[in-house]
Formats: C-alpha cells, sequence, structure tokens
C-alpha cells in the first residue's frame, strides 16, 4: 500500500510540477501586457520602434529609388539597390508585428508625407524641401546630395534602433534592431567615404 501511495503521490507531484511550469511559460508568454492575440512578449517601445521605423524606412526607399534615373556613380546606385532589397522586407516584418500586437500600423502614405509636424521626433528624417531638391538633381550634383541626405537618415535609423536593442522587450524587433544598427553603420561608412571622393 504504502509503494502505491507513495507512487500517487510522485505521479501528483509531478502532474504540479508541470502544470506550474506551463502557467508560468503562460504568463511569461503574454508578457503582463494583458495578453495579446499573437502571445509574444513586447512592450511599448516595440511598437513605438515598428510604428516610427515603418515610415522611416519607407522615406529612405522613396529616396533610394530616385537613385536609378538620377544617379551618376555605380557605387551610388548599388548603395540604393542595397537599401531596398534591406528596408522593403523590414517594413513587411515590422507591419506583421503590428498586426499580430492589434496596434496600428502606419499607412502607406505615411512614407510620402514629409512635412516636419509629420515626423516630429522621428531622428533623421527628411522635410519636404529636402525631397525636392533631390528629385531635382541629377548626375554628381544628385550623388552629393543623396549621400549627405542618407547618411542623415542612417544616423536617425541608427538612433532609433538603439534605443530599440536597449529598451525594448521583444526579441524578433530587438534582433532587427541590431541588425539596422550594423548594416546602416556600415554604411554611413561608405557613404562618408564616396562623398569625400566626390567632394575631392
Amino acid at each position: 500500500m504504502n509503494s502505491t501511495y507513495s507512487i500517487r503521490t510522485l505521479t501528483r507531484r509531478a502532474a504540479l510540477v508541470v502544470a506550474a511550469g506551463a502557467g508560468a511559460f503562460l504568463l511569461a508568454a503574454c508578457g503582463g501586457d494583458g495578453g495579446d492575440g499573437g502571445g509574444s512578449a513586447h512592450n511599448a517601445q516595440d511598437v513605438s520602434f515598428a510604428q516610427g521605423m515603418i515610415p522611416h524606412h519607407r522615406q529612405a526607399l522613396e529616396m533610394a529609388r530616385l537613385a536609378e534615373g538620377r544617379a551618376a556613380s555605380g557605387a551610388v546606385k548599388d548603395l540604393a539597390a542595397r537599401v531596398e532589397k534591406a528596408q522593403d522586407p523590414e517594413i513587411r516584418t515590422m507591419t506583421g508585428w503590428l498586426e499580430q500586437w492589434g496596434e496600428d500600423a502606419p499607412g502607406a502614405e505615411g512614407g510620402m508625407d514629409h512635412s516636419a509636424a509629420g515626423h516630429s521626433g522621428m531622428p533623421g528624417m527628411m522635410g519636404g524641401e529636402d525631397m525636392a531638391e533631390l528629385e531635382k538633381a541629377e548626375g554628381k550634383a544628385f550623388d552629393t546630395k543623396f549621400l549627405a541626405l542618407m547618411v542623415e537618415h542612417h544616423e536617425g535609423a541608427v538612433k532609433m534602433a538603439a534605443l530599440e536593442e536597449s529598451e525594448g522587450r521583444y526579441g524578433p524587433a530587438k534582433a532587427m534592431a541590431g541588425d539596422i544598427v550594423a548594416a546602416q553603420n556600415a554604411e554611413i561608412g561608405q557613404m562618408n567615404k564616396l562623398l569625400g571622393k566626390s567632394r575631392g
């Protein structure tokens, strides 16, 4: 009888441990955010990062697409193509996160609004005048303007991504932020070298 009792007790205890472990896992997954539909732990910084970086990336894409018909330098065209290749999928990923979290994703028109008011608090965003000047420029003048504006734009993105790395909670968003910091810092270095050559 004793052995049967102890086996039952052990079985019951094991079941309680499993149940407690599952409960702890569910609490961790919900992250105390009120339990979002996606079951992913995120915080307000993650939401802010995605909502801010989407229009930021959209403007970079808009700038990059101008390079094809206006840039004189092959290096500038290559850089613009790399920006498009990296940032377009990131926009789709971040939009998916926001939908999963039940948060508003910036509309496609957000990237086309160059008013200063529309981009307050977002580092590196171009105003309407800068974008209009870039659209009018061609050849070497375009290259210089594009590189100068894109350096500033990338520096802004790096600041936003660094904030996400330090204060965000959602693993994939923090990982993307790390990728943005690494990739865009490397591109800033390259663009500054190109600017040095074009100025010299």
